[in-house]
């Protein structure tokens, strides 16, 4: 094996093959020419990726790797570690976009000098996009700034003859009012005077460096598969593509914030003049986010000038300048100068002379060691020094700090921070000067920590001589979440996979820009009202949850839907079961139909949070249907086009990845009437058959789905037999913690279609049932809950 080469794991080949890993460990047991290991453990071998796609083409088990997935394979297998491998890539994909030629010249080259170029040629692009390595133009240690000067970031023009790069972000330092040539006026950044010049330890390289030619040489086999993956999709997709892999395959290492939240926080700061549509008519000039991780909320803002950011960790920070630099857009479409860099933002500032527009951050909760010893005397406690335990309101000045007069900032909070007597002093201040403008408790399930309804809180910089805002906007979305879902048949509550997002943001935006009572879900409250002996800011004591069912009309027509929903209930309770002698049917597996073309499999991939409504294994347990608006084209016809049919190749293989022309990488299978869905987890007998409510959206994780041929399977039958205890768990795999499901492995039996269709009936009557059971569960338990709320708070008698 060559030095250096991919190594794949059991699970990747098991991915790669669209089998189960248990079925790798048969094939390494009964196949004497199976790749031996080269590398791993004992416990979780890896092999060399060239040899298992060698091995499995030989044994008729794989036509050919998708490229998406060869890609992966690669970055996963990298031996420098997956994280270094999406730096060289995203390196290389910038060099892709911006210099298209540069790249196919290298390309010509052999590993070896392509490797001994690509430094000088990466270097080129990451200065245009990032800036050099050490900003020239800023004032470092020792070096004065000249008093009153004002800090604009600008973009120089690239030298490269025909480049389409745009140039680096750099610094002009000006006096305002200066005339000089090559001086500019003062922009969307100004300096805080207060502020220090340079603060210790920051920094002040970029966050990408630029990688030597030893340390590119393994990764050009890569690098030259990602370029072409980029031929298809774009530089951008391949890189989004690649770091979500990376960040699913590492769920407890970072901490995200979900897309539909980004968005929001991105309207509260400036919001559009439409509620409903994204943020895009109103583009904000500069942006910080103190606390970037992925770079989710600098994606979310649309046309800035400028985009800043800080992350403390730095192999982090350099996979978030790449994905700002591939995939920001700017003002009038051309790309916003960035700035992002290493340190602790609290106890090493990057930016610590900067004003910015807006500031969005989602900052690490409950944080002891944030820097309570060291920062003592900061100038940026302007409202208060915070106690050890109040890292949060740290958080929060230091944000005000970074903001120009009037500028405004948009936090995720714990629902701890605007209740905690610990911090009540600086939240009395906050609201004093009228800094903390609104307080936005959100449903369970919008953000980590899921189990917990986080808040939002948005504040505004005090503008000298403007007198502060006489009061604060408090609002409660978690009722509405509730109501949503008990309006729409799903469980109440929200939850994680729950969330009706356009609902939610609806009433949040509306809430924000008209700073109206909405009864159970704003309230503006004066700021004397709130300066107690506590300056409690919970929402939820201010808006108490209305009563499930509403007052007692409410609960009286509650009362009627369960009444009806019980004689319904009555009519579809199945009849007496019948005894008969267990016949011996000839019977076949799934794995056997779909090699024969009855059926085909797929596996779910899409994610909450993005467009479209998703299917998730919640909805599959609890019957809930996915709520959004279905995943269709620009005509209304299905993604995966026509009715009961799937975009396919020459050869006529479906396509339901980024191989279909012009799709993304890991598109959504969609939904079509007549599908089956089995959730891959948990070893229960649930079985979902699709119709027309829920055509239209995505396959969720955990999922899989079966398609039959209506020429050839009765779905209901399908589904029904899939349901069978003893079928489960013959097919199930069971680990410490959870059992596993192989669709391949369930059995059924052979039957002409006729007598499906019998079968399938009587399943279908039984499903019927079975929700019918369900609305009467939930609307019981609404019934309950409202007739003791009405009892306890007086609005309902006891007679």
């Amino acid at each position: 094996m060559p030095e250096n080469a991919t190594e794949v794991t059991a699970a990747g080949i098991a991915r790669l093959a669209g089998v189960g890993r248990a079925a790798v460990s048969n094939w390494r047991r009964r196949h004497a020419d199976f790749p031996q290991p080269v590398g791993g453990t004992a416990a979780s071998p890896s092999f060399a990726l060239a040899d298992v796609e060698q091995w499995l083409r030989d044994q008729g088990k794989l036509a050919e790797v998708p490229l998406r997935e060869r890609v992966w394979q690669e970055v996963a297998g990298h031996p420098a570690g997956a994280a270094q491998a999406l730096v060289h890539t995203g390196c290389a994909l910038l060099l892709v976009r911006d210099r298209p030629t540069a790249w196919l010249e290298l390309t010509a080259a052999s590993d070896e000098r392509m490797a001994d170029a690509l430094p000088h040629a990466v270097d080129h692009v990451l200065t245009a996009r990032l800036g050099p390595d050490t900003p020239s133009g800023t004032p470092g240690p020792g070096r004065a700034t000249p008093p009153g000067a004002v800090r604009t970031p600008r973009t120089a023009d690239s030298t490269a003859p025909g480049s389409t790069a745009p140039g680096p972000a750099t610094f002009d330092w000006t006096t305002p009012g200066s005339t000089e040539p090559g001086s500019t006026a003062p922009g969307p950044a100004v300096v805080h005077p207060a502020n220090p010049p340079v603060a210790p330890g920051v920094h002040r390289a970029r966050a990408v460096r630029t990688p030597t030619a030893q340390a590119l040489l393994p990764s050009v086999p890569l690098l030259r598969a990602a370029a072409q993956l980029a031929a298809g999709i774009g530089a951008g997709q391949t890189f989004e593509f690649l770091l979500g892999r990376h960040l699913d395959a590492n769920p407890r290492q970072f901490t995200l914030t979900p897309p539909h939240l980004a968005e929001l926080m991105a309207d509260l700061a400036e919001p559009p003049k439409d509620a409903g549509r994204p943020a895009p008519d109103r583009p904000l000039r500069s942006v910080l986010d103190p606390a970037a991780g992925t770079g989710a909320l600098l994606r979310a803002v649309a046309g800035p000038a400028a985009l800043y950011a800080q992350e403390a960790d730095a192999g982090l920070a350099a996979l978030t300048a790449l994905r700002l630099a591939l995939g920001a857009d700017g003002t009038h479409g051309s790309p916003p100068s960035l700035a992002v860099r290493t340190g602790d933002t609290l106890r090493a500032d990057a930016f610590a002379r900067l004003a910015t527009d807006t500031v969005l951050c989602h900052p690490p909760f409950n944080d002891r060691n944030w820097g309570h010893d060291e920062l003592a005397y900061d100038p940026r406690w302007e409202y208060g020094f915070p106690a050890r335990v109040e890292s949060e309101l740290a958080w929060v000045q230091h944000a005000l700090a970074r903001l120009r007069d009037g500028g405004t900032a948009v936090l995720l909070m714990p629902p701890a921070a605007a209740s905690r007597r610990s911090g009540r002093r600086i939240r009395a201040d906050l609201l004093r000067r009228g800094a903390l403008r609104a307080v936005i408790a959100l449903p369970a399930g919008a953000a980590p920590p899921y189990g917990i309804p986080l808040h939002l809180w948005v504040l505004r910089r005090p503008t000298p001589g403007v007198r502060p805002g006489p009061d604060l906007l408090l609002a409660d979305t978690a009722g509405l979440a509730a109501s949503a879902g008990e309006a729409g048949g799903k469980p109440a509550g929200g939850g994680r996979d729950r969330l009706d997002w356009p609902v939610v943001r609806a009433a949040v935006l509306d809430a924000w820009r008209d700073r109206a009572d909405l009864p159970g879900v704003s309230r503006v409250v004066p700021v004397v009202e709130l300066l107690d002996d506590d300056v409690d800011l919970a929402p939820a004591r201010y808006l108490p949850r209305p009563t499930p069912g509403g007052d007692a009309r409410g609960l009286g027509e509650v009362r009627e839907r369960l009444a009806e929903t019980l004689r319904l209930t009555a009519r579809l309770t199945p009849p007496h079961a019948i005894s008969a002698v267990p016949t011996h049917r000839p019977r076949t597996t799934v794995g056997e139909l779909a090699r024969g073309g009855a059926l085909s499999l797929h596996t779910g991939n899409a994610a909450p949070g993005g467009q479209g409504p998703v299917l998730t294994e919640h909805d599959v347990l609890t019957g809930a249907d996915p709520a959004g608006t279905p995943l269709t084209g620009e005509a209304g016809t299905s993604l995966t086009g026509p009715a009961g049919t799937s975009l396919t190749d020459a050869a006529g293989t479906p396509l339901t990845g980024p191989e279909a022309p012009g799709e993304a990488p890991d598109d959504p299978v969609v939904l079509e009437p007549g599908d089956v869905v089995v959730p891959v987890l948990g070893g229960g007998t649930v079985v979902r058959v699709v119709g027309e409510r829920e055509a239209g959206a995505a396959l969720g994780r955990n999922l899989q789905l079966l398609r039959p041929d209506p020429a050839a399977l009765d779905p209901w039958f399908l589904a029904g037999f899939l349901r069978g205890t003893a079928n489960n768990r013959q097919a199930s795999s069971y680990a410490s913690t959870a059992a596993r499901l192989d669709a391949r492995r369930l059995h059924l039996p052979r039957m002409p279609l006729a007598e499906q269709r019998r079968y399938g009936e009587r399943f279908r009557e039984l499903a019927a049932f079975e929700e019918a059971l369900r609305t009467a569960e939930r609307l019981g338990g609404v019934l309950v809950q409202g007739m003791y709320d009405g009892l306890t708070d007086g609005t309902v008698t006891p007679a």
